[in-house]
């Protein structure tokens, strides 16, 4: 038995579960389109993907960071029970697990404040739809629905070919252990294995005969919904239930859903969010604006310390490289300012006078020595050498406009306008346009009007008056009661407030109140606004009470502006730039001044040469002026409140998130300065734990990150500074991680990220195609540029990483080339293969521009295919050794096992099949992807076949001598390489053909053998019993022959020459054995018609064994058309071209000779039997021939005491005779046509022989026995035949009339003689009908007709034919035939006195023998009669001559014969 070798690959179990400490929810990867300008992935995903396995998440780049974390943030666990471990080894794992704590939530707050105040980035929504992905149970939720189907438990109805279909797709895809490690990878999609199953059923239907009314397509579509029907979800969800975060992997999200993501991706717990939430103030943008400025601050200095102090700096590979690394960072921050300017700081347009900043110039840098507590982002000119000098604004520039409602709701203590006096209010706001409410009766004074007012004021006057209508009739003006002014501002409470009206001295309502609500809306663009006590150097000189308002210019440009009643500009302000604000103690504002009335709580604004000193009367008033300031001055340092020893004021909401954070342990996060932290090393793990989680959730994502994922590592890039290529590289490490755990990864993901990291380290522009010059490029992502993110510089860690990455994606490659089968499954995921091939050209690159060499490609893809080929083969044989070992179960057995040669043969046959699958697979699902190395996938193949051919060769060596079950291994290895057009006739191939050349001689030449011996032996003891188209012989024999060339045939030998030679030797020896055959069958047909027939001819019935040799030549004959003729046609009875010769296998031209001169022969000799029954017949009549003595005497006898019976008796026997072996002829010989030839010759025969019975009686009258006999006979024939099919021209021929006609004529004569045949005779049913029609017709006519006939019986010339009433005694009643016969015979006394006979002259009376004399002398003159008519007048003269002897016939009715003879007479006419 074949025992294929094992496997030793790595890969032994593609499919075996992944290790991952990650157990998160899931989301979906794929990058936006483009890339980003701080290195982020491609954002345009690819539907390609490659094989790997989740790895073990790390922690970061470098080894220090490389904690294995799960999903959740805890620590992986260990193999080692904590039990077993000690109190320093457990004190040291807690340990590292608190610090893995503090890292992700520190990450996690700088996530936060990327997700709350993005300027950046954008969430992409134009990425690929990913699908749900298949996981275990859900395979196993597949495969059960499936064979539920198949086993008939749903109600979903199908055909044959449907289910047959299903079958198909169960036993091939679903129950592939490949498919099985495809879904532990994480790859496989519900969405592709709808796409197989369509790509199988396309290939059954295309092979399906077109239907008239129904197409293929709409077949293709019911399939699918059935295919929809099986696989449907059970659990469906409730309509308006909410998806988890987890199941958001293809929408956009919102800030809540990002920070839920993140939350499950660091493992953040809810309650440390909120903390952090509310203490880091996300929901204020403000507070987010200011952080991000102090940032870039910070990034800034940094900057200018590298400048200084060069070794801060990361190594570059050139020494050059410093200068312009500093220039990148520079740029980088610029383009940080750019993009937070361009955010609008107020609903609508941006203002004209909006502030541009400049850029930093490189010669130009801040002294080191300015704090960052007074240090603000430069906008001055650059030409000044103070950058503390900036661009001055105009006062139009901080002009607010505010929105003011203002509802009027009820008036009270209204006492001096009688009830139903009609009142009203108006409205207005400064100097714009009045609004009045509706009118009511001084009763019920309730409005509910509200009037919309715009205003530039910041501190606007409202006012609001009542009115009484005047019902004066010459009155202009209605009266006013009373008036409100009301002073608001946008701090000042919404709620519906009474304010107490002024009224005219003297009057009643002195009480009025009015209730009035004023809304004053808050500009985007303001950011605090209140009283404030103030004093400056530059503005404010006095200390005195103002209302300031904190405007928001733009992103990096505030003022503090004061403000008077009605005013819309300014009337002084400050222009934040570079100041810095902090608390100050009173004792400190004394040195501002001595004398400070009004104000308690004191804090100053400081820049280098100014100070501005600004006091409140509440603290908490001043809390919230100092943090808008500290928000506005982007100042690093954040202003804190003295320490009082007075009663603890109560602190605003803020305050006490910060102090509930400080209690959680959260304020430290807080306040670290992201500028002191490595935010590569922290992307790094926050970009591994992103991608451990993407590899978890329900999607199929192949690697590619959710919407929501890539919007924030952008931002998270962007904001802290993430060198793009340190991040692909990062993303990279990650892939390969996965890859190598056999987690199913996009290639062309993999693709994107190296192509960019490759082009930053190499410094070339980008190829138009970076798939490379044999593949499309799937997706246009990479831009050609000089480097992708427009950075120059490469470090050395960069460079050492890339390197080594490369170098691992390498093997990687040609680890999933090798092992392409189970790597890509079925193709899936679509097109990874291909991409594959693309990226391995692309990573044997030397650089960016400079292609590799073809040759350096192809070498690593043989490489690869020839290990793969072995690869492919050990796996399958050892699939087919645990198959062949589950089919044959054998006891534990000590020692070695014996296998029998036969069953080691079952087992290399099964091996084959699987061989042949396997490649088809190869071709359908991977040729595609190698169309440009397709002669390295023939060069696979053949090594593949190979490697089976040395098992086959062993196999075959053991088998015995003579034995055939080898042949079904040819015909499934030989079937599918003649249909392979690259492996027909190859390597294999010919190694094949030789191998089995020998056999099929020797295996031709015993069937030969055999076949002869079979035809000897089996006609010598051939019973000649019909069965099925002949013998039993003759079966065996040509189902042998057909067996064998059908088998032959379908062995489909490759080389033209040896089948060619193989089918004429075929043809030769069934042409030899069908002769063989024919010959044997007609020598015992010769014998069998040698037998003798017994003595009453009329009963020879022919016997079955003439049938059955009849039918063996008849079958032999068609049998001859497939056996013996060119390729099964005969080509002899094709039509020959025109200039071209007929074209005739000479075997069969001979053995059809041969069959058709046998046929006819042995047509000839069984009608010759047959009508040699007939022949006997006949001479039985010659005894009664005239004038002989046996006649005489015969006559005589037959007349006293009938001895020999009724000429119709031997008529009707014949008759029977030839029915019996009409139907034995007709039903057991299966050829109709033949059948139908030898009725029309034992037809013409008999016609002939009685043709010629009768002319050799010419001169004679014919005795009654044989003109009965004969005419009985004569009729039945002619309707027998006519039955049988034959032709009424063939019927009607020259010689039949001639015999119908004699007949008519001897009928007639022997009508009183003969009366009692017409008595016996039977007329068929036909007959019968159609004379009992005649009858009732001629019985309405009688009594019109007797006296013509009396008249016609009576006259001298032959009475016309009576045929009708002759015909009808037959059925006439006993009474009435007396009467007919008298009256018949009462005119032929007169005719016989008016023509007496010669002889008759004697004048004695007539005696009976005279009158039987005379009666015998009237037929021979009335048969030469008939001779002369017929030489000279024909058939009408013939008919004259019949109405003569009518006449004279009547003249015996006289002398006695009696009423039988009468109706004979009536018979014939």
């Amino acid at each position: 038995m074949l025992e294929p070798s094992s496997s030793e690959e790595e890969d032994d179990d593609i499919g075996s579960s992944f290790n991952s400490g990650f157990n998160g929810g899931s989301s979906h990867l794929e990058p936006p389109g483009g890339v980003h300008q701080n290195g982020g992935p491609p954002r345009v995903p690819s539907p390609m993907s490659v094989d790997g396995s989740m790895a073990k998440i790390g922690g970061g780049r470098g080894q220090e960071n490389r904690g294995r974390v799960d999903g959740r943030g805890s620590p992986s666990p260990s193999l080692v029970s904590e039990k077993t471990l000690t109190e320093a080894e457990l004190q040291e794992k807690q340990q590292k697990e608190e610090e893995e704590r503090k890292t992700r939530i520190q990450l996690y707050v700088f996530v936060l404040r990327a997700i709350a105040y993005p300027f950046n980035a954008k969430q992409p929504n134009d990425m690929t739809k990913r699908h749900q992905k298949v996981t275990k149970e859900g395979l196993e939720k597949l495969r059960a629905k499936v064979d539920s189907f198949l086993k008939g438990e749903t109600q979903i109805p199908c055909d044959e070919a449907f289910q047959n279909a299903v079958h198909s797709y169960n036993d091939i895809f679903l129950k592939s252990e490949r498919v099985t490690g495809l879904v532990n990878g994480g790859g496989l999609s519900q969405h592709d294995c709808r796409d197989v199953f369509k790509h199988q059923i396309e290939k059954r239907i295309r092979t399906i005969p077109e239907i008239d009314g129904l197409s293929k397509d709409t077949v293709m579509t019911s399939w699918l919904a059935k295919y929809d029907a099986i696989t449907k979800d059970d659990e469906q969800r409730r309509p308006g239930q909410r998806l988890p975060t987890a199941m958001l992997g293809n929408e956009v999200m919102t800030k809540e859903q990002l920070y839920d993501l993140f939350q499950q991706i660091l493992n953040i717990k809810k309650f440390e969010h909120q903390l952090l939430y509310n203490a880091m103030q996300l929901d204020s943008m403000d507070e987010q604006a200011a952080a991000i400025r102090r940032e870039l601050d910070a990034r800034r200095e940094k900057v200018a310390m590298m400048e200084k102090d060069r070794r801060l700096m990361p190594k570059f590979v050139l020494k050059d490289m410093e200068g312009l690394y500093i220039e990148e960072m520079n740029a980088a921050i610029n383009l940080l300012k750019g993009n937070l300017e361009s955010l609008p700081v107020q609903q609508g347009a941006a203002k004209e006078g909006k502030i541009k900043f400049g850029k930093i110039k490189p010669g130009k840098r801040r002294s080191s020595m300015l704090s960052r507590s007074q240090s603000s982002l430069s906008r001055g000119a650059p030409d000044e050498a103070d950058d503390s000098h900036v661009a001055q604004l105009s006062k139009s520039d901080v002009v607010l406009t505010f929105q003011i409602e203002v509802v009027v709701l009820e008036v009270r203590n209204l006492k001096s306008v009688p009830p139903n006096r009609i009142i009203y209010c108006t409205m207005e706001v400064g100097n714009s346009d009045k609004l009045a409410t509706d009118q009511v009766e001084a009763s019920k004074p309730y409005w509910d009007t509200q009037g919309d007012f715009s205003t530039t004021h910041c501190l606007p006057v409202v006012k609001v008056k009542l009115y009484s209508e005047n019902p004066g009739m010459l009155s202009l003006d209605d009266k006013e009661l009373g008036k409100v002014v009301i002073n608001p501002t946008p701090l000042s409470s919404k709620a519906p407030e009474w304010y107490k009206a002024t009224v005219s001295k003297g009057s009643q309502d002195q009480e009025l109140k009015i209730k009035v609500a004023v809304r004053m809306d808050k500009p985007m663009n303001m950011k605090h606004c209140g009283y404030l006590y103030a004093m400056g150097k530059t503005v404010w000189k006095k200390w005195k009470k103002r209302y300031f308002v904190l405007v928001q210019v733009s992103q990096y440009t505030f003022a503090i502006c004061s403000y008077k009643e009605k005013k819309s500009d300014p009337s002084e302000m400050l222009q934040l730039d570079g100041y810095t604000v902090d608390y100050i103690e009173p004792a400190g504002a004394m040195f501002y001044h001595m004398n400070l009335e009004g104000g308690k709580f004191f804090f100053n604004t400081v820049r280098e040469g100014d100070s501005v000193l600004f006091a409140t009367e509440d603290e908490q008033d001043s809390h919230n002026w100092v943090m808008a300031f500290y928000r506005a001055t982007g100042q690093a340092h954040k202003p804190a409140p003295p320490v009082t020893t007075a009663k603890t004021t109560s602190l605003n909401k803020n305050q006490g998130d910060a102090d509930r954070a400080r209690k959680h342990g959260m304020e430290e996060y807080i306040a670290a300065d992201p500028i002191d932290f490595d935010h590569h090393k922290l992307f790094s793990k926050l970009q591994c734990l992103s991608l451990d989680w993407r590899l978890g959730d329900p999607f199929a994502s192949l690697g590619w990150f959710t919407p929501g994922q890539v919007y924030v590592l952008d931002e998270f890039c962007a904001r802290y500074g993430v060198r793009g290529c340190y991040r692909h590289l990062c993303y990279l490490s990650d892939l390969l991680d996965k890859c190598e755990k056999h987690t199913v990864i996009d290639p062309t993901l993999i693709h994107f990220s190296y192509a960019y990291c490759a082009s930053h380290v190499h410094g070339n522009s980008v190829p138009a195609n970076p798939l490379g010059e044999q593949f499309a490029t799937p997706d246009k992502c990479i831009e050609e540029s000089t480097r992708p993110d427009g950075v120059g510089t490469v470090t050395q860690e960069e460079k050492e990483k890339f390197q080594e990455i490369k170098e691992r994606l390498r093997v990687q490659l040609e680890y999933q080339l090798t092992n392409f089968r189970f790597c890509f499954p079925f193709g899936r995921p679509e097109g990874a293969l291909k991409s594959t091939l693309s990226l391995l050209e692309r990573v044997l690159m030397k650089d960016i521009s400079t292609p590799v060499p073809q040759n350096e490609v192809r070498s690593v893809i043989k490489k690869s295919l020839e290990n793969a080929a072995l690869v492919n083969y050990e796996r399958l044989s050892e699939e087919a050794r645990i198959e062949a070992d589950l089919a044959n179960p054998q006891e534990d057995m000590v020692g070695e096992v014996i296998i029998p040669p036969a069953r080691k043969l079952e087992d290399l046959i099964r091996l084959a099949d699987l061989c042949v699958d396997l490649l088809r697979q190869n071709e359908e699902f991977y040729a595609e992807a190698f169309a440009w190395f397709s002669d390295l996938l023939v060069e696979h193949s053949e090594i593949f076949w190979s490697l089976f051919a040395v098992d086959m060769d062993s196999v075959l060596s053991e088998q015995p001598p003579d034995t055939w079950d080898s042949f079904p291994l040819f015909q499934i290895l030989n079937d599918y390489l003649r249909a392979d057009d690259n492996l027909k006739n190859g390597k294999f191939h010919q190694h094949l053909r030789e191998i089995f050349a020998p056999q099929v001689v020797r295996y031709v030449d015993l069937m030969e053998s055999s076949i002869a011996q079979s035809i000897h032996k089996g006609f010598e003891k051939e019973k000649w019993e019909i069965k099925g188209n002949g013998c039993a012989t003759s079966e065996d024999l040509f189902w042998k022959l057909d067996a064998l060339q059908s088998f032959i045939r379908d062995l489909h030998w490759p080389d033209p020459e040896f089948g060619n030679h193989l089918n004429q030797r075929l043809k030769m020896m069934a042409c030899d054995m069908i002769e063989s055959c024919i010959q044997r069958t007609y020598n015992c047909f010769e014998m069998q018609l040698k037998k003798g027939i017994l003595l009453n001819p009329t009963d020879y019935v022919l016997p079955s064994e003439i049938c059955a040799m009849v039918n063996v030549v008849l079958d032999a004959k068609n049998q001859s058309l497939k056996l013996c003729a060119v390729d099964g046609v005969d080509v002899g009875n094709q039509k020959p071209e025109a200039n071209s010769k007929p074209k005739k296998h000479k075997y069969h031209t001979k053995i059809d000779d041969m069959i058709e001169k046998t046929s006819a022969n042995m047509r000839i000799q069984l009608v010759g039997k047959l009508v040699s029954v007939l022949d006997k017949t006949l001479s039985k009549l010659g005894a009664y021939d005239e004038g002989s003595m046996m006649g005489s005497f015969l006559s005589f006898a037959n007349k006293k005491i009938n001895v020999t019976g009724t000429g119709t008796d031997l008529g009707k026997s014949y008759v029977s005779f030839v029915r019996i072996n009409m139907d034995t002829v007709t039903k057991r010989i299966a050829d109709d046509l033949w059948v139908l030839n030898v009725m029309e010759k034992w037809y013409i025969d008999q016609v002939e022989l009685l043709s010629k019975w009768l002319t050799e009686r010419l001169d004679k009258s014919l005795h009654p026995y044989q003109c009965t006999c004969l005419a009985h006979i004569v009729k039945k024939i002619y309707t027998e035949y006519e039955l049988q099919g034959l032709e009424e021209d063939r019927l009607q021929c020259g010689q039949y009339q001639a015999i119908e006609q004699r007949m008519a004529t001897e009928e007639a004569t022997c009508a009183l003689t003969n009366a009692e045949a017409t008595e016996n005779g039977e007329d068929s049913d036909d007959e019968k009908r159609k004379k009992s029609v005649q009858k009732s017709k001629m019985k309405k006519e009688e009594s019109r007709e007797d006296g013509a006939k009396v008249q016609r019986q009576s006259s001298k010339a032959p009475p016309p034919p009576v045929r009708e009433e002759s015909s009808d005694t037959e059925v006439d009643s006993e009474d009435e035939k007396p009467k007919k016969q008298k009256a018949k015979a009462k005119p032929k006394p007169k005719e016989k006195e008016k023509q007496p006979p010669p002889s008759s002259q004697t004048g004695k009376d007539e005696s009976d023998f005279d009158s039987i004399e005379d009666g015998g002398k009237i037929p021979m003159a009335a048969a030469g009669a008939v001779k002369d008519a017929l030489a000279t007048g024909g058939v009408d003269k013939v008919a004259d001559i019949g109405k003569e002897s009518v006449a004279q016939a009547g003249k015996m009715l006289t002398k006695g014969i009696g009423g039988f003879a009468g109706k004979a007479f009536g018979s014939f006419f």
